[in-house]
């Protein structure tokens, strides 16, 4: 529809939903909740009025929206943005794309020297969301292609300046190879509890004056940026086999394995889904109340499928999750017999691995549980319980355990600045399945 056309089908609609009621304007998507007008080189969304964003990546005209936003260079593949408003938007959507370096600030490129276009997209397709308790405007863009790879932003504000949301995504070329070896972890303290990888890159076929200088690897658990390690330099350079070895014995370097993520699955309406306890759809919004959680930092590991902290939206009664899935308030609880050293936060995808305050818990002494409620879309989620440290960090293991027998995603990124130049760019990729379960 065009946008006029949008306008007026949204006014109707609206309108037309019996016991329809707005979302409260504190409420809280994925992602951080900025302030201002200032662009963070960060996963943010800067309104409340923003939720349930997704960047993806694009496989053979089917949108996998567990993908990460990462993509190769001959971008076969595009990179897709969606996202929901809960009001009527007063203009139209911007897009613009940053090239970043790899501490995620600005590079000093110009945007002459990575987009092939003016950098200023407008993002066309809008529909409203049809027979949803809560009414949202949908919105879908193809992020258009790029001329370097590295780090970038992409920055979403409506025309006339405020911004809406920023997202990050990479984008690599293949000049060098990547080998990712999973390892076990010296020490007896730490080798059932974290998992190590060793890495070797090899540049036989692209020209490195000074390797063990110029390359930088950052290597990263299921995708995430908050935990990723930055490794700057290799331990063995060996210049005959144009080589560099990676051996990361030191903890800093490794990862705790953690446990298989927490599973809320809310896309039916008429049946309770994984995780969910019981629901109420005699309110607006419907309401969901997860299982009580319990700490299995005591218990031994248990495998269980899930989707390592990511999330989907799907509505089972109606089908297309986009306009169909509902919004539901979720209700959050965890027993915990004494309150924890900090606080406790749900925390992974569906909070953009940040420790949301819509998503922080409240202690009840007398019940012995932590509680809370976030509004959340229709779909399937992974969680975990989470308490921030004193050094701001969250601290998954004190309510998850952790275990060198996790299934996680692992991989690698190399960055490469030639001399002369003034980007970051990635110049190898790899990935790999830590404990793959059959």
């Amino acid at each position: 529809m065009n946008w006029k056309k949008g306008i007026i089908a949204f006014a109707l609609a609206a309108f037309s939903l019996h016991g329809c009621v707005p979302v409260e304007s504190t409420g809280y998507g994925a992602g951080a909740t900025g302030t201002g007008n200032t662009l963070q080189y960060n996963d943010v969304n800067y309104t409340s009025d923003v939720r349930s964003v997704q960047l993806y990546t694009q496989s053979r005209n089917v949108g996998d929206v567990l993908a990460p936003p990462l993509l190769s260079m001959n971008q076969s593949n595009p990179l897709i943005l969606e996202f929901d408003r809960m009001s009527a938007p007063r203009g139209r959507a911007v897009v613009k794309l940053h090239h970043c370096d790899i501490n995620w600030k600005p590079s000093q490129l110009t945007s002459m020297q990575f987009v092939a276009d003016f950098n200023e997209f407008f993002i066309n397709e809008v529909e409203a969301s049809t027979a949803t308790k809560i009414p949202y405007w949908h919105y879908f863009f193809q992020v258009p292609r790029v001329k370097l790879s590295g780090n970038y932003l992409i920055e979403v504000s409506e025309e006339g300046g405020n911004l809406l949301l920023s997202r990050r995504f990479v984008v690599f070329e293949e000049l060098v190879q990547v080998g990712i070896k999973p390892m076990a972890t010296p020490g007896a303290g730490d080798r059932f509890a974290r998992q190590q990888m060793d890495l070797n890159v090899f540049y036989a076929q692209y020209p490195l004056v000074n390797p063990a200088q110029e390359i930088k690897v950052v290597l990263r658990q299921n995708h995430r940026w908050d935990n990723a390690k930055f490794i700057l330099r290799p331990t063995f350079t060996h210049e005959a086999q144009r080589r560099l070895e990676y051996q990361l014995f030191d903890t800093d370097y490794s990862f705790l394995g953690l446990n298989e993520f927490r599973a809320l699955d809310t896309r039916s309406e008429r049946f309770s889904g994984i995780g969910v306890e019981r629901r109420d759809i005699t309110t607006s919004p419907d309401q969901v109340f997860a299982t009580v959680g319990r700490t299995r930092a005591d218990q031994v590991y248990s495998t269980q499928p899930d989707a390592n902290g990511k999330y989907l939206f799907g509505s089972r009664e109606y089908g297309r999750a986009a306009l169909n899935a509902d919004y539901q308030r979720v209700f959050f609880r965890l027993y915990s017999p004494e309150p924890a050293p900090g606080p406790v936060y749900v925390f992974g995808g569906l909070t953009d691995w940040q420790m949301a305050e819509p998503f922080r818990l409240t202690y009840n002494a007398e019940n012995q549980l932590y509680t809370g409620s976030a509004l959340l879309k229709q779909g399937y989620y992974n969680y975990y319980f989470v308490v921030k440290g004193a050094n701001g960090q969250s601290n998954a293991q004190y309510y998850e355990g952790s275990h060198f027998a996790t299934e996680n995603v692992y991989d690698a990124l190399v960055y490469y600045r030639p001399p002369g130049t003034r980007a970051d760019l990635i110049i190898g990729y790899s990935t790999i399945q830590f404990n793959p379960q059959r």
